[in-house]
């Protein structure tokens, strides 16, 4: 990837990250992901205004929009230097289309859903617009925006379809149009007479893209703590309240402590470590979706618990309730096996004994539901802190 010489007029020289230059994330882009404690917050409430499959799809796919849009930009933050006025501008832009798409969550897939998917698609195609009148003097880093916006302007299809259908229609066109968004990452954005992006320019900086994703998934959290602190009842007894309560705060912090043992602090190493550093960036936005996806499924958990924690547990909410664990284990474990090529048996332990008390939890109250799965991953923490005890500390996989 080229970069600037000291020579070179500050105006010419190409907005790639310095690898010399610091490393931190920057105050725009903590300031860019407010947006998406607000997006996360909306999608966690809107998963149980209908607690059934097409709700729980509908909600699936904005989250995979509204993560995407993240994660790009980080990778754009990664690969540029986040300092130069042009790139801020275009943080802010990303910014702005991001807070409208937020807007359009609740009616995405109703009246507004040519709202959302119109800035999903302007965002892309503008930062690729951008883009390559930018770096017009580095063919190689233009070339690399050219097979993006390629990519994006073939998923534009469906997405803009999609808006103007409605029902099912719209859930296909968008599932296939995030397909093609998600699949050309993966591929490396091939494009005929282009080729692939090379594996030259799809090196990461180590402590830069790894503390952005475990920003991003603090953020998560925070919704399940919005949760826990907003929709506390009192409409039901004192001792009801404070159960439901203590089970939310402590899964949410059970959550943070699953995430971070060994893999979340090593990440920067085993990316440093690694002779392809790609690889990471090839796997951590799938596996981090996961994880968020089940921080935001458990955050719809807790909703459901605090409004009502008595009562049967119907099979709808006991999917939410025990569903989120289970989709944040199974990230998880996808995340270790980045970092050490391997996965502890207390990862699929978990999901497995989630799955073996589900029928049993379908007869007693929601709060009990939500117990079941904070003792399950109370288990997989015991089981974290045994198998490190004693030992030394653990390198990550070695380099490949």
């Amino acid at each position: 990837m080229p970069t600037a010489t000291p020579e070179q007029p500050a105006e010419r020289r190409p907005p790639v990250r310095d690898p010399e230059a610091p490393r931190r994330v920057t105050l725009l882009e903590l300031f860019f992901d407010l947006v998406y404690v607000v997006a996360l917050s909306l999608i966690s409430r809107g998963l149980i205004t209908e607690v059934d499959w097409q709700r729980a799809l509908q909600s699936l796919i904005m989250l995979m929009a509204m993560w995407w849009t993240w994660a790009i930009t980080t990778l754009v933050t990664d690969l540029y230097d986040p300092q130069r006025s042009e790139i801020k501008l275009l943080i802010i832009a990303v910014m702005f289309g991001a807070l409208l798409m937020t807007t359009a969550i609740p009616e995405a897939f109703g009246a507004r859903g040519l709202v959302f998917a119109g800035t999903y698609v302007a965002i892309h195609l503008g930062r690729g617009l951008f883009l390559m009148p930018t770096v017009r003097r580095h063919r190689q880093t233009q070339r690399r925006a050219a097979r993006i916006f390629v990519w994006f302007a073939t998923s534009a299809i469906p997405w803009l379809v999609g808006a103007t259908v409605s029902g099912h229609a719209r859930e296909i066109l968008w599932a296939v149009a995030l397909g093609i968004d998600y699949l050309g990452f993966r591929l490396a954005y091939p494009v005929p007479g282009l080729g692939v992006v090379p594996d030259a320019q799809r090196n990461v900086t180590a402590e830069h893209l790894s503390e952005r994703y475990q920003q991003f998934f603090i953020i998560a959290l925070g919704d399940a703590i919005l949760v826990t602190g907003t929709v506390f009842s009192l409409h039901h007894s004192e001792t009801e309240n404070i159960g439901a309560f203590a089970i939310a705060f402590a899964t949410t912090l059970l959550l943070w402590r699953i995430y971070v043992h060994k893999s979340g602090e090593l990440l920067p190493h085993a990316i440093a470590r690694s002779k392809q550093p790609s690889k990471f960036l090839n796997s951590a936005p799938y596996t981090h979706l996961l994880m968020v996806a089940g921080v935001v499924t458990s955050a719809s958990g807790f909703d459901l618990v605090l409004l009502e924690p008595t009562g049967r547990t119907p099979p709808a909410w006991l999917a939410v309730i025990l569903g989120g664990p289970a989709l944040f284990l199974a990230g998880r474990a996808a995340f270790e096996y980045e970092v050490f090529s391997r996965v502890s048996r207390s990862r699929p332990g978990g999901v497995l004994a989630l799955l073996t008390i589900s029928p049993g939890l379908l007869f007693l109250a929601p709060v009990y539901a939500a117990l079941g799965a904070m003792l399950v991953l109370a288990g997989v923490a015991v089981a974290d802190h045994l198998r490190s005890r004693g030992r030394p500390p653990e390198d990550p996989s070695p380099p490949h």
